[in-house]
């Protein structure tokens, strides 16, 4: 692939832009052609990645040569491993001729889950090479003598978010001014709307006047920009030319008409038969939401969990690496910048963490569905939300709830979405008749009216206080008993809402006729397994298919 090389003659800029993989043949087709370490590259053969995504293609080479670098690829392209694979490798040349342990390399992140997954990510990467190149997360909010510590060690990489880098540099438990060599910050387009101007300002006056630095980001905003002026010098911009999300083979995009008082009782028919399968995140806008979705789902025996910002971080981390590992399939997030418009509006006595963000830059793997229970308010926020499935080069689904005052927002994205891929009828509508489901509805009437603002802010309450004690008080037990940490699940019943057990089953006679032959219930009577209803599938081996293969079954209720 050539690089389209141009030379701005003000701010002596070199450009390089890429165009997608569907327009131009890649010339590399391993790592092995980066010449990198063997370690690197025994790593990278252990996390099956077989060639370079298109960034990192271009990313490495440059970043190698010690050029500065402003990148710009769409969520899920493989932007962390385009800047940690170079970073590595330019420590363990190093190594050869260091003649003393040095805090080489700092990583900003503007959250502490992301802070956490890059961490995860180099350690993925030097699992060969762990003893040459050391890595700590400075993100969890502990003491920061504890971390002094460690600091002590003079780790070679740093990651870390920008309020706590500057508490640690100004307590002076580690000094950058003259062995910093590499600065990355990632997510970069957040760091500002995360509130960290003033953070990132101050750090810089630690810093040394040389360093090769590194701004990733999904989109080139004015912040990106603003930053680019602070901390580039001389940089290579290397964005690539594709739409912001996967194109329409890879990622499907279905619109449901749902008003208000409809949505859980569709969201209710589609969980409990089995219409959606696979792992699925399901946006709401507000935290309260999130609970009076989790509380309603719990009264049919559908198992979820809540990821949103009062949480302790450890906490967070918990519940995405179990989604992730598989232990359940269903996660309810708030929209962060909803949130916070929310918080500006309607001050809260509960703490909010600013270091928190679960609608960007998270790694939730193998995501087979986003659900919009709540349809987002622009543009940007559905790329965000649409953007945690079909990454890399896995499939996807998006299924959007729209109601008629949400109607001109949906038709204004998927206007754009249109004019970006070129395409007609790009949102497909899911054909849901409610009046064949009158059962359904009739329950999940009931069970929406029993969760109560008391039942919700109980239950905030409940999880919060259970979540600190686990993370305070079983903090050593866990460290001696790894495995006991997996029992400590994320997704469990709150019970602040009264449960009535019958709920959990489908009886056959609520069943709409039109998918009592395809679901194999016409001829022999039965109720679904109590089991299978819980998990969200009816075996092990379905849920694995259902993961594998098309992630939102198209199994809609057709006309009769």
């Amino acid at each position: 692939m050539e690089l389209q090389n141009k030379i701005e003659s003000k701010s002596q800029t070199f450009t390089s832009s890429v165009k997608s993989n569907e327009e131009i043949k890649s010339k590399l087709t391993n790592f092995h052609e980066f010449e990198l370490d063997d370690r690197i590259l025994k790593a990278i053969t252990k996390l099956g990645w077989v060639e370079p995504t298109l960034i990192q293609e271009k990313a490495i080479p440059l970043l190698l040569e010690g050029k500065d670098l402003l990148i710009r690829a769409r969520t899920g392209s493989g932007k962390t491993a385009a800047f940690v694979i170079p970073l590595i490798q330019k420590i363990l040349i190093n190594k050869r001729t260091q003649k003393r342990q040095e805090v080489k390399s700092v990583i900003v992140a503007p959250s502490k889950e992301l802070c956490k997954q890059i961490h995860d990510v180099i350690e993925s990467l030097t699992i060969k090479c762990c003893r040459e190149v050391k890595v700590i997360d400075l993100s969890p909010q502990i003491d920061l003598n504890a971390q002094k510590v460690l600091l002590n060690e003079m780790p070679d990489i740093v990651v870390v978010t920008p309020g706590r880098l500057l508490q640690h540099l100004k307590a002076k438990n580690v000094m950058l001014k003259h062995s910093l060599s590499t600065l990355i910050i990632d997510e970069a387009d957040l760091l500002f709307s995360f509130g960290y101007e003033k953070d990132i300002k101050a750090v810089l006056a630690y810093l040394p006047t040389a360093y090769q630095a590194v701004l990733a980001s999904a989109t080139l905003s004015e912040d990106v920009l603003t930053l680019k002026k602070l901390i580039l010098h001389n940089p290579a911009t290397l964005k690539l030319e594709e739409p912001p999300l996967a194109p329409p083979m890879q990622l499907t995009h279905y619109t449901l008409a749902a008003e208000e008082n409809d949505k859980a009782a569709i969201l209710y028919t589609l969980l409990k038969l089995h219409l959606i399968r696979g792992k699925s995140i399901i946006f709401v806008h507000t935290v309260d939401r999130c609970y009076k979705l989790k509380l309603f789902l719990e009264q049919f025996g559908i198992p979820t969990c809540v990821l949103n910002s009062e949480l302790p971080a450890t906490s967070r981390c918990r519940a995405v690496s179990q989604f992730n590992n598989g232990t359940y399939d269903i996660i309810i997030a708030s929209d962060e910048k909803i949130l916070d418009e929310v918080i500006k509006t309607k001050p809260s006595k509960r703490k909010k963490d600013k270091e928190s963000g679960v609608a960007r830059g998270i790694d939730f793997q193998f995501v087979s569905n986003v659900i919009n229970f709540d349809f987002p308010l622009d543009f940007n926020s559905y790329v965000h939300r649409a953007g945690r499935t079909a990454r890399g080069k896995n499939q996807g689904t998006v299924l959007s709830f729209v109601a008629n005052r949400e109607r001109p927002v949906m038709e204004e994205i998927e206007k754009e979405l249109k004019n970006t891929y070129n395409c007609e009828n790009l949102f497909k509508t899911y054909q849901f008749k409610l009046e064949e489901v009158e059962g359904f509805r009739y329950r999940a009437r009931d069970a929406w009216k029993a969760v109560t603002r008391i039942a919700v802010r109980e239950a905030r309450l409940k999880e919060i206080k259970q979540e600190v004690i686990n993370c305070e008080k079983l903090k050593s037990y866990f460290e001696d008993n790894p495995r006991d940490l997996k029992l400590l699940r994320q997704d469990k019943t709150l019970h602040t809402v009264k449960l009535q057990p019958h709920l959990k089953d489908v009886p056959e006679y609520i069943i709409p006729p039109t998918l009592k032959k395809i679901m194999g219930v016409n001829r022999r009577k039965r109720k679904f397994d109590r089991n299978a209803v819980s998990s969200g599938a009816t075996s092990a081996k379905s849920r694995h298919l259902a993961r594998a293969s098309n992630p939102l079954i198209s199994l809609q209720i057709p006309n009769k």
